[in-house]
């Protein structure tokens, strides 16, 4: 049997056909991967748009039948298109032999030494990893991650990373983009977990924050109640009582000129006061931040919002 009375109605993708069969003026119908239409009145007869997508159905039985890879990652120097060489089993779960594990073994070795292009994507490739530590040391999101590992690139990209560390530029990345997401992550947090002082990361960010324009927004006291709450084990309805307290006071303009832990640990505290919870002001003070004189006196300016 002929080829072509197997496929009697089919196209490929990338031919045209012609036919003569406009059923309104009689006049020659073309026929695309997209579309059937009449050349001369511009009638479209049949659209035949073709998904040009990844399958991701499985099948029935074993295995499955997708056509792709694992998709892009900004987390990686190479955004995830470099081979892994495995160790002792191959794909189907197969133990390897000794011989073929020692191959193995020289193909990982000059894999490893022509990874990079470039000692830059060397340094990028050393940033991401610093990155993708810190985020999991901190426990953020995976879209955090992401959008950390992007802002380095764009600082090396801006050469925001001479004459600085790359520790700091990594550690600067995670925190401009706690920031500008409203997460409550302080410098100390982001410095515990980071291998740089806080003074460095401090330079670092400051520096991406004018050349690269970063939308931050100021740290209000909203911010950080949450996480303090959270640490000291206070009630939801304590919680819930301290932010109100803290909205108020931006309202009324008390916390201008303040640092934002002060103000919530004076939140939290008055707000523990208030339903009878006995808190220590060292142990807030110290889980803040900020020192116990500081909390007395927030404390003693909100006294006036919450009579």
């Amino acid at each position: 049997m002929a080829t072509r009375d197997i496929y009697t109605t089919a196209f490929d993708e990338d031919v045209q056909t012609t036919a003569t069969d406009c059923p309104d003026c009689g006049g020659s119908v073309r026929t695309t991967n997209c579309e059937t239409i009449c050349e001369d009145c511009g009638r479209i007869l049949e659209e035949t748009q073709i998904d040009r997508g990844p399958n991701w159905g499985r099948s029935d039985e074993q295995g499955s039948n997708r056509r792709t890879g694992a998709p892009l990652t900004p987390t990686r120097h190479d955004r995830g298109l470099s081979t892994e060489i495995g160790y002792k089993r191959d794909a189907n779960g197969n133990t390897l032999s000794s011989r073929k594990r020692r191959h193995l073994n020289r193909l990982r070795r000059e894999q490893s030494r022509a990874r990079w292009q470039s000692k830059a994507e060397r340094n990028l490739a050393y940033g991401l990893s610093e990155i993708r530590r810190i985020v999991a040391s901190l426990g953020l999101a995976q879209s955090i991650r992401n959008q950390a590992c992007s802002l380095f690139r764009t600082a090396q990209s801006e050469q925001l990373c001479r004459g600085r560390s790359l520790e700091a530029v990594a550690a600067a990345s995670v925190y401009a983009t706690s920031r500008c997401n409203g997460l409550g992550r302080s410098r100390a947090e982001v410095t515990a977990c980071a291998r740089c002082d806080q003074q460095r990361l401090t330079t670092a960010y400051n520096a991406m924050n004018v050349e690269l324009e970063l939308p931050t927004q100021p740290i209000a006291a909203t911010d950080r109640i949450p996480r303090l709450a959270t640490e000291l084990e206070v009630p939801d309805h304590v919680r819930r009582r301290a932010l109100k307290l803290a909205q108020q006071a931006r309202e009324r303009g008390l916390t201008i000129g303040c640092r934002p832990s002060g103000v919530a640990a004076g939140c939290l505290y008055l707000a523990a006061q208030r339903v009878g919870l006995c808190l220590s002001q060292q142990r807030i003070a110290g889980i803040a931040g900020t020192s116990p004189n500081t909390l007395r006196s927030r404390r003693d300016d909100l006294l006036e919002i919450d009579t």
